[in-house]
C-alpha cells in the first residue's frame, strides 16, 4: 500500500498590518514533499479555505531559498498545486496515513480555529495515523480536540517555533500571540533546542514535530520512520 500524506498550507497573505506580507514558508513544504516523493508516497495539499496559498517573501531569499524551493517555483505544475489547494470539505481523512502542517507566520491566523482541519486531524489521529507539524505549523494543533473532548496536545511532548526565535526574527511585535506559551497553557510538554534556528525534532508516539524551518527535512524523515 502506497502511503498518503496530506500537507496543510495557509491562505493568509499578511500580518494584521497589511503592509507586512507573510504566507507559506516554501522550504517547509518542499523539503518534506521531496522526501515523501522519494519514498513514493502520494501527496495532496489542503488549506483552511482552499484555493491559493501565498508565499512568505522572506522564505524566497538566502539562506532559506534552497534548490528544492527554487525548483518548485520554477515549475508551473508545482505552483499550480499552491494556486488550487483543496478545502477541508474536499478531504476524506480515511485517504491519508499522515497529516503535515507547514509553517510561515501566516498560519498563526488561519490554522488554530479551522474546524475542517481539526476534523481531519482528529480522524487521522484516532485511526492511528501520524500527526506532524514544523515550525509555526504547530499552531494548527492548538485547539484540536479528540472525540473524548481532551486536547490532542495535552500531556504530549512537542516542539515548534520558539518565542526566542520570534524575538531574534524581529517579529515578536507583529505576531498575534506567543505560540510557545499558548501550547504550554494547553498542557503540551513543549521542548526546544539549545541553539535557536538549528534542527530540532520531537517524536511522541504518533505526534512528530519540528521546531523551525531548519527542521523540515528531519521532521519529514521522522514521519517516514513513524510510518
Amino acid at each position: 500500500m502506497t502511503k498518503r500524506i496530506l500537507h496543510v498550507v495557509t491562505n493568509v497573505a499578511h500580518y494584521d498590518d497589511p503592509s507586512e506580507p507573510t504566507g507559506l514558508w516554501l522550504s517547509e513544504l518542499t523539503h518534506a514533499y521531496h522526501i515523501f516523493e522519494e519514498q513514493g508516497y502520494e501527496q495532496r495539499i489542503v488549506s483552511p479555505q482552499g484555493g491559493l496559498s501565498p508565499l512568505e517573501p522572506r522564505s524566497l531569499s538566502f539562506p532559506n531559498y534552497d534548490k528544492t524551493a527554487k525548483a518548485w517555483r520554477a515549475s508551473a505544475e508545482r505552483m499550480a498545486l499552491l494556486a488550487n489547494t483543496a478545502a477541508p470539505d474536499d478531504i476524506d481523512s480515511a485517504d491519508f496515513d499522515a497529516i503535515y502542517f507547514t509553517g510561515g507566520h501566516a498560519v498563526m491566523w488561519d490554522f488554530p480555529d479551522s474546524e475542517g482541519l481539526q476534523r481531519i486531524t482528529r480522524e487521522i489521529w484516532e485511526r492511528g495515523g501520524i500527526v506532524s507539524s514544523v515550525c509555526h505549523g504547530y499552531c494548527g494543533l492548538l485547539n484540536t480536540e479528540l472525540s473524548d473532548g481532551t486536547l490532542l496536545v495535552a500531556g504530549r511532548k512537542l516542539t515548534g517555533f520558539a518565542w526566542q526565535e520570534e524575538v531574534l526574527a524581529r517579529v515578536d511585535k507583529l505576531v498575534p500571540y506567543n505560540a510557545e506559551e499558548e501550547m504550554k497553557k494547553r498542557g503540551a510538554r513543549y521542548e526546544k533546542g539549545l541553539i535557536p534556528f538549528t534542527p530540532k525534532v520531537v517524536v511522541d508516539g504518533k505526534l512528530v514535530t519540528g521546531q523551525n524551518p531548519q527542521s523540515a527535512k528531519a521532521t519529514a524523515k521522522a514521519v517516514v520512520a513513524a510510518l
